[in-house]
């Protein structure tokens, strides 16, 4: 095909065809005038909110019958839109809404769209609602109405998906498909995360545009959201796509291999070379872009400061009318023309002229601007590495809190199978430093119980196969599954271990530590619910 991004071009069809034909049910009815929805934006709206009322009853798995359609409208025409119309124009309109807009009076909707790859129109089927009939007490059958698939794809294509998580989603996805190999799909993803990445950058870029020309005429509400669009998009380091980039190298570099070595690559397979040489340029051209956008996010923000800082030095700045102020003046008194210079002085003002020093003469001169550049280097590599370095030494302190509190709870658990909170408690009492390493503070305690609780029960060997398998940055915080993992492979007596199961005992009792120092030194009393904790090993 010579055109590859058409592929798949029926699907995007498909999407242009709810729109399309939702529009066209509406706008060639002239019944919307009986309820005095005269425009095309009222009727969409009104639409829309009858989908999304139709869509919460189904998420609520309750029933959506004409009758609570006609009350949903008479409600919001009553709070918003304000029409005339009594309760039972409400219940007519929202019939009409769901059977001859929606439902097309029960004939079948289809959108054709054009398959390049076939050379020919493919007709799509479209469906936003559908009814199934159901009894209200047993008696009194009703027809009750859902959103097909279609329906749920359209609203869920309006708001759902917030502007700051499509990136991470598309991520997410194009990472699935490069696990599953499905090459041909994650290329539709990559150029998704292109793309998003490339209207960031031309947001900033109108952005700078505006300030330039008028920085007044930028509010401050727009310059936040860009920043914060700026840093959701530049959160994830470039790092996470240079290793997607090298896996797709890794993977073509063996299909190349294997077709020079081996034999010759099938069609299958060489139409996954070509969408991994794809996916890698789509690659390089995202790592690129990330680059950009976080140059221009840092150029943005020096250009609105000066614009802000120029428009504040331009208020101080004394105005004079000409013509009240130096015309009338001269008028009045023509021999004042020997003092204008004083008037017009500050319109050309000039530097100061240099004095020769002559001390400096005889001093050793080095380049000025080398020994500024210098200083100001070692200035911030010095104040960089060091902040750098303190950082690093406080997340390894607090993370070596968590594994000995992580620790110390397995060694109880594992020397007798299973242990409960109170047990623990009971035997740490008469033993400080066990208790010290238990519990290094609050925080740590309170974190740890709380992931053991909430995942209830951790593999180890689906933790271990986890790991081998996905693509992700090394935690620089504490997470339970990662130490779980580090403390079953380190250390000799946690070999063994198999799963780790933490449930509640459900007998009302609470269990109390006492005296516990807080991150701020702070002594504390931690009351928790009894937990039961069991470990299992092999053999």
């Amino acid at each position: 095909m010579q055109y590859e991004f058409l592929k798949h071009f029926p699907r995007r069809m498909k999407n242009v065809g709810l729109y399309a034909l939702l529009i066209q049910n509406s706008a060639q009815k002239t019944t919307w005038k009986q309820y005095g929805f005269l425009t095309l934006g009222e009727q969409l709206n009104l639409i829309f909110a009858v989908m999304l009322y139709i869509m919460e009853q189904s998420l609520k798995e309750e029933h959506c019958t004409m009758d609570d359609i006609g009350a949903y409208i008479d409600t919001v025409n009553t709070q918003h839109f304000r029409k005339d119309m009594t309760y039972d124009d409400c219940r007519s309109l929202g019939d009409y809404v769901v059977n001859v807009v929606l439902s097309n009076e029960g004939r079948v909707m289809y959108f054709d769209g054009f398959d390049f790859e076939q050379s020919t129109y493919q007709t799509l089927h479209i469906s936003y609602v559908a009814n199934r009939i159901i009894y209200i007490d047993q008696e009194f059958k009703r027809t009750s109405y859902y959103l097909t698939d279609d329906g749920y794809n359209l609203l869920l294509a309006t708001l759902e998906i917030e502007n700051n998580m499509k990136l991470t989603i598309h991520e997410m996805i194009f990472q699935m498909h490069l696990e599953k190999q499905s090459y041909d799909k994650a290329v539709d993803e990559i150029k998704n995360v292109f793309n998003l990445l490339r209207i960031q950058l031309q947001k900033i870029q109108e952005a700078m545009g505006k300030i330039r020309r008028n920085a007044l005429n930028y509010s401050v509400k727009d310059y936040e959201e860009i920043l914060v669009e700026n840093l959701d998009t530049i959160s994830d380091t470039k790092q996470k796509f240079q290793n997607y980039r090298e896996m797709v190298k890794s993977r073509a570099r063996s299909l190349e291999e294997e077709n020079i070595n081996v034999k010759r690559l099938g069609e299958k397979d060489e139409e996954k070379l070509a969408n991994l040489r794809v996916i890698e340029t789509y690659l390089n051209r995202t790592i690129d872009e990330h680059q950009k956008i976080l140059n221009s996010h840092f150029d943005l923000k020096a250009l609105y400061t000066k614009e802000l800082e120029t428009l504040t030095q331009m208020s101080l700045i004394r105005r004079f009318p000409m013509r009240t102020e130096l015309y009338d003046k001269i008028l009045e008194n023509p021999g004042a023309l020997a003092n204008l210079d004083y008037f017009l002085r500050p319109l050309f003002g000039r530097e100061p002229d240099k004095v020769y020093n002559l001390n400096k003469a005889f001093q050793l001169q080095r380049p000025i601007r080398k020994r500024e550049e210098e200083d100001i280097a070692e200035e911030l590599d010095f104040d960089e590495e060091e902040w750098i370095k303190e950082q690093e030494r406080l997340q390894k302190e607090k993370l070596k809190r968590y594994e000995t509190s992580l620790c110390r709870l397995l060694k109880y658990a594992a020397g007798k199978g299973e242990i409960s909170l109170r047990e623990i408690s009971t035997l740490t009492e008469e033993r400080e430093d066990e208790r010290r390493e238990l519990i290094p503070n609050v925080e740590v305690f309170k974190e740890i119980m709380v992931e053991l609780i909430r995942n209830q029960e951790i593999d180890i060997a689906a933790l271990a196969k986890e790991r081998s398998e996905f693509i992700q940055d090394r935690p620089g915080e504490f997470h339970l599954n990662e130490m779980l993992l580090y403390l079953a492979e380190e250390y000799p007596e946690f070999r063994d271990i198999r799963r780790v199961e933490t449930y509640r005992i459900e007998d009302g009792s609470a269990v109390t530590f006492e005296g516990i120092l807080n991150e701020d030194r702070e002594r504390k009393t931690i009351r928790c619910s009894n937990v039961r904790i069991r470990v299992v090993q092999a053999g």
